[in-house]
């Protein structure tokens, strides 16, 4: 008897728990991806602002002024293409995880209102 009872309570909570647990999973492997993109993209820049200060602590001369001043477009191109590369993964990570809060919200009512 005592069997029964605990074992349906039990099946019971695990069905009500269920679709938290669904969704923390969500938010932990959202969280865990925008940390990844975020880390990514502090290596870069920090890479990037790195060379940088390596390269104006080489001027010496104008000639190398002259250089380090032309190679500066390139660098701005390639700061500002990182940027909305992150921009772009950033929006596909939002979607993606938009989407599957949509579908775990849809089951769920689906099993709270059987049609």
């Amino acid at each position: 008897m005592y069997t029964d009872f605990f074992k349906t309570f039990s099946d019971q909570t695990e069905k009500t728990m269920a679709p938290y647990v669904k969704f923390n999973k969500l938010v932990t492997k959202n969280l865990e991806v925008i940390t990844e993109l975020q880390l990514n993209a502090v290596r870069t820049y920090s890479e990037l602002g790195l060379a940088q200060m390596k390269a104006a602590s080489e001027i010496k001369d104008v000639t190398s002024l002259t250089a380090f001043n032309g190679q500066q477009l390139n660098v701005l191109s390639k700061l500002s293409q990182q940027m909305v590369d992150d921009s772009n993964k950033l929006q596909s990570i939002a979607k993606e995880f938009k989407d599957d809060i949509e579908q775990l919200t849809s089951e769920n009512l689906k099993t709270v209102n059987p049609a």
